[in-house]
């Protein structure tokens, strides 16, 4: 009689886990994962979208790049160089560029870079080769842009290395570097 009492007090003083508290702790990770679940997928979804508008940040500043076309000329007086000439056009799909000289905002601006000095807004002119008659250039279209007053500028020598830096209101800049030749005494000097 003594065992069925010890079995059954040991029956009786076990404890477990009843179903109501299984059910508590199940539910308690169900919600976790559930938030777990959203904060990630949130995330991502925030991460998509600056990736998507980096993307088409990156294109809307390429589809106004311009490239030379043909060679860069330089005048002289024969002691100084007086002005640079380039010709430009629209890289393929590329958006229309302002190159309207006496516009006061949204107009190309031309830099001058060397080892010393570096000169924002520089006077240029501008003439159609290829294309109607405005000062837009647009897909097709070529124009010869003339960098003018240098001599009043900056003093050029022989053997030195210059940048113009040409960047459109919209789109990626245009690096033009060159070296001048051992003698500037021609007028008329190709720096290709």
């Amino acid at each position: 009689m003594a065992r069925r009492r010890d079995v059954h007090r040991f029956h009786s003083e076990e404890h477990g886990i009843t179903g109501l508290e299984t059910a508590i702790i199940l539910i308690a990770f169900v919600v976790v994962a559930a938030v777990f679940a959203f904060v990630v997928l949130s995330t991502g979804s925030f991460s998509a979208d600056r990736s998507k508008e980096t993307v088409l940040a990156g294109l809307a500043k390429t589809r106004g790049s311009m490239g030379l076309s043909g060679s860069v000329v330089a005048t002289s007086n024969g002691t100084e160089i007086t002005s640079v000439a380039f010709d430009v056009t629209l890289a393929a799909g590329g958006s229309s560029v302002n190159w309207d000289p006496a516009s006061t905002n949204n107009r190309t601006n031309v830099s001058y870079i060397d080892g010393v000095d570096e000169i924002d807004n520089l006077t240029y002119t501008t003439s159609v080769v290829a294309g109607d008659a405005d000062n837009l250039l647009e897909p097709g279209e070529l124009f010869e842009i003339t960098v003018t007053g240098l001599d009043a500028l900056v003093q050029l020598e022989e053997g030195d290395i210059f940048r113009l830096q040409v960047q459109p209101p919209s789109g990626a800049t245009l690096i033009i570097e060159r070296t001048l030749p051992g003698g500037i005494d021609d007028t008329i000097i190709n720096l290709n």
